[in-house]
């Protein structure tokens, strides 16, 4: 799932799972963190969920996936679209 808030120009978008599914770490990465699956890991949140926020600029379009355990990749069914390889996210 996929929340955005319009903030100054800019869109926080806050990526969100299930708390175990799947099992183990998840992040997301994409062109906007260059691919790094360090630098947006998904955190728990009190809701049974986890979660990342990332702001980017408002009116732009991004590939991302998200990335768990054991080098599984995968998509978020609730993204804007996919371009066959990737996620897309429209701010």
């Amino acid at each position: 799932m996929l929340e955005r808030k319009k903030v100054k120009g800019r869109t926080q978008v806050t990526f969100v799972l299930p708390d175990h599914t799947p099992e183990g770490p998840v992040s997301v990465v994409g062109d906007f963190n260059h691919w790094n699956p360090h630098a947006h890991p998904l955190a728990p949140r009190g809701d049974g969920t986890r979660a990342a926020t990332v702001t980017l600029p408002a009116h732009t379009s991004h590939a991302f996936r998200y990335l768990a355990a054991d080098d599984y990749w995968f998509d978020e069914e609730a993204a804007d679209h996919h371009d066959g390889t990737n996620s897309r996210l429209n701010t």
